[in-house]
């Protein structure tokens, strides 16, 4: 199977659409206030899905810079990871497990790490494609802060993610090009993207 590299130019412009993402969340951060300094949990922990191609290759971009010892260490916690994981959902439990990126309370990959660990935090709204208007309440700090400095939810800034979205989609369908409607759909946790290995072309078989 050929595996999906990022060509430069889409490489750099993820790197920018991640740069925004990140001024937009200070923005909406500082006005709250919102900080992650001395909070007891760690978001980390959270289980989120990852849906692009583009993203889980500019994550592989990052690996592939670890040293070798690194990238074992991440390797076996990413199987651990997948195995219990695994084992919650077909218990009927949300997994709530640290990402096998995180090393000693940080992410590793810092400058590589994905979408959602990027917006997660802050409030958020997003308007879907048929004009509804979503919100999201931010993390736990986030709401406490919502909740006794603002009279209501709505009335608290929030980081608007419809651009950000839609041009983090706009790539996506200019890396995938043709193969867009050939590829499977992908709902992976970063662990899944790291034990799957690098994106690769399972459509090239068929042909």
């Amino acid at each position: 199977m050929k595996e999906l590299f990022l060509p430069p130019e889409l490489s750099c412009e993820i790197g920018e659409i991640y740069g925004s993402m990140v001024t937009v969340y200070d923005e909406v951060a500082r006005e709250l206030p919102l900080t992650c300094a001395g909070c007891p949990d760690n978001c980390c922990d959270s289980y989120f899905l990852h849906h692009t191609y583009s993203e889980w290759a500019y994550l592989w971009e990052g690996i592939r810079a670890l040293d070798d010892d690194r990238l074992d260490r991440i390797m076996q916690r990413a199987r651990d990871y997948v195995a219990r994981s695994r084992e919650l959902i077909a218990r009927g439990e949300r997994p709530q497990l640290m990402c096998p990126l995180n090393d000693s309370g940080l992410c590793g990959l810092y400058s590589h790490r994905l979408m959602i660990c990027r917006t997660h935090g802050v409030p958020a709204t997003l308007t879907r494609p048929d004009g509804q208007l979503l919100r999201f309440p931010g993390c736990f700090r986030c709401q406490e802060i919502v909740a006794d400095s603002y009279p209501a939810e709505a009335d608290a800034p929030a980081m608007d993610r419809t651009v950000l979205y839609q041009r983090l989609a706009q790539l996506e369908t200019r890396f995938l090009a043709d193969r867009r409607g050939r590829l499977p759909k992908i709902k992976l946790t970063i662990a899944e993207m790291i034990v799957h290995g690098p994106p690769k072309d399972i459509s090239a078989n068929r042909k």
